[in-house]
């Protein structure tokens, strides 16, 4: 999903709030100025007037409900689209349930307002706002989109009248700019490299089984939507939605829940967590640095390799990020696991390195490693966004560049301080293995989910772990 489409449906919510309590603030003055009404306005009583303040926290309290009507009828969806008067009916129904529920809270609660026409008032005005406001978002996002910032480069596969449809649909879409039309998916990875596709349509049913699954991996792989017409390829996933272009049902493949508000979630879970992790656990962080210090010479931090180079890990979409640990080894000997101790790597049949017995390792080394407190210092690259509390393990770039095609898609994601496999085996696990419980947990994920391997890891730790 592109950040375009994340920033436009998260600016949503704190415009919806301004919006709300701008029109009980509206609400409140022009009750103050309107002359009794026979009938409608009677003259307004001041002892029981509420000051602006007492009124304003009111009306953060029903615009707070109005926010969770919203959320749970689905308005703040994080993707873009373009018809107004399709929102403006589900904001109208949102803001009906929303009225009844400020009657029954008036009812049972037995608080009536100081003025029944400045509630009413405040209903109306609130509706008309915050329509302004969406109707304000929506001219921005549609200015943008036709200035080319913003608009997903789509590609189809198939020249049929199916795709002649679509395209006809999509043509007048400012969300999209179609940028190529393919016959053959022998096409596809030339295209891809050198267009910057977003989203991939198949309309094509004669593709067999094994261009199809290439498809499908090159879609892992550069991070693209896919979407299909049903019955032209087996669903492999259970994730997907349906959609229609025109009359043309389309089925989206997605390659994790983590798209949209999961993504969004998990990223206040980890900025939260690891921030309170890191106050609790600065004790921890202390005495570490402290037993490094006096057990061996060299720094705290694993930070530079051996040859002064900024150490580095593979992150989400194959991106670098600074990599921090406690240091465990003696310094300037990180790259002899490639040199004189590359005959020790017991891990040949992967492209990664684990060496039995590491003679580097420090006395003090040992025992952080046994118990994962080397790995701490990474809760600061969660907290700065390079990684997460839970994912797939942050692997060299060395390592990665050994990689199979299929094994890329755990790049899908940010790599995590501790994820399914490293509390399915820790190191010991076999790489095809770790790929696919990673695959697995990206395919499944949820808050819940997460929640478990946090959990699992924490008895993980306790236990310890013999290299």
């Amino acid at each position: 999903m592109k950040r375009f489409e994340i920033f436009f449906g998260l600016i949503k919510i704190p415009i919806d709030i301004v919006m709300t309590i701008s029109a009980f603030f509206v609400a409140y003055n022009l009750r103050l100025i309107t002359e009794p009404i026979k009938g409608i306005a009677k003259p307004i009583d001041y002892t029981v007037l509420p000051t602006l303040e007492a009124y304003l926290r009111f009306s953060s309290f029903l615009a707070a409900a109005l926010i969770l009507i919203f959320i749970f009828r689905k308005l703040y969806t994080l993707r873009t689209t373009l018809k107004f008067t399709t929102e403006i009916k589900q904001v109208f129904i949102s803001w009906f349930i929303w009225a009844a529920f400020c009657v029954t809270y008036f009812f049972f609660t037995r608080t009536f307002p100081f003025s029944r026409l400045a509630i009413l008032y405040s209903w109306s005005l609130t509706f008309s706002f915050i329509i302004v406001g969406r109707g304000i978002i929506k001219i921005i996002q549609l200015i943008l989109l036709k200035k080319g910032i913003g608009k997903r480069k789509l590609l189809f596969i198939g020249k049929n009248e199916i795709t002649n449809e679509i395209y006809k649909q999509l043509k007048k879409d400012a969300r999209y700019k179609i940028v190529e039309i393919i016959e053959k998916p022998s096409q596809l990875e030339y295209t891809i490299n050198h267009k910057n596709i977003d989203e991939i349509i198949q309309t094509d049913s004669k593709i067999n089984a094994k261009d199809n699954e290439e498809i499908l991996q090159l879609c892992d792989l550069n991070h693209i939507s896919y979407k299909f017409v049903p019955d032209l390829v087996d669903v492999r996933r259970s994730n997907i939605s349906i959609s229609t272009i025109g009359r043309v049902p389309i089925i989206s493949l997605k390659p994790t829940p983590l798209e949209g508000w999961g993504r969004v979630i998990k990223r206040c879970i980890d900025f939260f967590g690891s921030l309170i992790l890191l106050i609790i656990l600065s004790p921890v962080f202390l005495l570490t640095a402290i037993a490094i210090r006096l057990n061996s010479k060299g720094p705290t931090f694993f930070t530079k390799k051996d040859d002064g180079e900024r150490v580095k890990r593979v992150g989400q979409f194959g991106e670098l990020f600074n990599f921090y640990k406690f240091r465990s080894m003696y310094p300037k000997t990180d790259s002899m696991r490639y040199k004189e101790l590359s005959s020790s790597n017991t891990r040949k049949d992967s492209p990664l390195v684990k060496i039995k017995n590491d003679p580097r390792v420090t006395k003090v080394g040992k025992f952080i490693r046994r118990y994962s407190i080397d790995e701490l210092p990474q809760l600061f690259s969660v907290l700065v966004g390079d990684m997460s509390l839970t994912g797939p393990r942050p692997h060299l770039p060395e390592e990665v560049a050994k990689y199979e095609k299929n094994h890329k898609f755990v790049l899908t994601i940010k790599p995590g301080v501790t994820g399914i496999s490293q509390i399915s085996g820790r190191s010991d696990l076999p790489f095809e293995e770790e790929i696919k419980l990673d695959r697995y947990y990206i395919e499944n994920w949820s808050i819940i989910f997460d929640l478990k391997i946090l959990i699992k890891t924490i008895f993980v730790v306790l236990k310890g772990h013999t290299e």
